[in-house]
């Protein structure tokens, strides 16, 4: 599968840029730009070069017949959005249920332009005790980079200025949507 991803990868034009940290197990991956479905399959072909283990959740509507098995088998992981329980809670709670755990999220929660990312990424991170890793998701340069591991330091404003920063030029497949 990772020699086809390579192909496709290739033939798009596509590049990475940087060192995805493997030997660190747990972690939120941040991508952004979200402005397209066709995030989702880039993301995978990604991860399929790079060749580690990366979730992401979905919501579980998501995850019945007759898709549910192969978002299930690509990584996935259905999360109920009316659970009551705190959802930044629950899914920290999954680091501590896997021994590899790679969480993938977009901060802007949507395929639409946000003027401000929603911060459950932020906050999962801080309570499970994991750094963020930022990528871009760059459809003008047709790259995927890959930033330094970031630990949270609880000053949010600080953190998610410096994290949004990292993000600056980057075009996603809608552009006016970045």
């Amino acid at each position: 599968m990772r020699s086809i991803a390579k192909i496709i990868y290739k033939s798009l034009d596509w590049s990475i840029r940087g060192r995805f940290p493997e030997e660190v197990k747990k972690m939120v991956v941040i991508a952004v730009p979200h402005t397209s479905w066709h995030d989702f399959y880039m993301g995978l072909l990604f991860r399929s070069i790079i060749g580690v283990q990366i979730n992401f959740l979905g919501k579980k509507e998501l995850f019945k017949w007759p898709f549910g098995w192969y978002f299930r088998k690509v990584g996935g992981i259905p999360l109920d959005r009316f659970n009551k329980q705190n959802k930044v809670d629950r899914i920290a709670e999954m680091f501590q249920e896997h021994d590899i755990f790679r969480l993938a999220l977009s901060p802007e929660g949507t395929r639409k332009k946000v003027e401000k990312w929603k911060t459950g990424f932020y906050y999962i991170a801080l309570k499970a005790g994991v750094p963020i890793l930022p990528i871009t998701m760059d459809f003008g340069k047709k790259e995927h980079r890959i930033g330094n591991l970031f630990y949270p330091t609880g000053n949010s404003e600080a953190d998610l200025a410096s994290l949004i920063d990292f993000f600056k030029g980057v075009e996603g497949k809608i552009p006016e949507n970045s």
